[in-house]
């Protein structure tokens, strides 16, 4: 059936004018249901670092950590996460990564069309005096390894409804963080079911093998052993990430 709008008011019939307030409630009914929708929040907190403190550096012990908490966390009282940790990249702090990621938002969209599940998110200030911690052991920063590894993790633990186990906990990061997870994965492959390494630096001194035969370059007053070629294979590729 039509209708036609003659002048500036449109005449319904009875039925029409039923089945307009009909979808309009249905509209307005959607809308609400979208708007009550939860999402999740991000909380900055401060967790300290035993294994940071009295670092060359003079670099803050007590290090701003935010934590993603997923749409349903605050709602389902009893429920466990899986947790993954995210190691940002050098020169960056963590309030500008997780804006950059654009959390929360990001992780609130892939949970809601299903491309993820929810887990909890946690993103550590590694930032020092001079740009980066590396996720290192060093007088000079700290030991940072030890700080992510136990100091943060068992933080979270004991003050958020993680599922603590290695099979629900991952290890992400990009650049300096890339490396970070590489380097604290192979050393603490009890605690890390899944890692992730976004264009990781540091892994090679030079992405160019050496020439055959070539002879290996020794510094003054140190006699080299033997050739390029006689040595074993390195145990990584010869690639390198941009």
């Amino acid at each position: 059936r039509a209708f036609v709008f003659s002048g500036p008011h449109a005449m319904l019939d009875p039925d029409q004018t039923t089945m307009y307030r009909a979808i309009l409630a249905a509209l307005c009914l959607s809308l609400t249901l979208h708007a009550a929708s939860p999402t999740g929040k991000i909380e900055r907190i401060q967790v300290h670092g035993k294994s940071l403190e009295r670092n060359l550096e003079g670099d803050p012990a007590d290090r701003e950590v935010f934590v993603y908490l997923p749409p349903s966390y605050a709602a389902n009282k009893t429920q466990r996460y899986p947790v993954v940790y995210l190691l940002h990249g050098y020169g960056r702090v963590a309030e500008e990564w997780v804006s950059f990621i654009g959390l929360p938002a990001s992780m609130d969209n892939g949970i809601a069309k299903g491309a993820t599940k929810e887990m909890i998110l946690v993103i550590p200030d590694a930032n020092t005096k001079y740009g980066g911690s590396m996720y290192s052991n060093s007088p000079t920063t700290g030991d940072w390894e030890t700080y992510i590894t136990q100091d943060l993790r068992l933080y979270i633990e004991s003050h958020y409804r993680t599922l603590a186990t290695r099979d629900s906990r991952g290890l992400a990061g990009h650049s300096m963080g890339g490396y970070g997870v590489w380097r604290i994965a192979m050393k603490h492959p009890e605690l890390y079911a899944s890692i992730y390494s976004l264009s990781p630096c540091c892994l090679m001194n030079s992405p160019q093998p050496p020439a055959p035969n070539a002879k290996a370059a020794a510094p003054p007053g140190v006699r080299s052993c033997c050739s390029a070629a006689a040595r074993p294979p390195p145990v990584w590729p010869a690639f390198s990430t941009p």
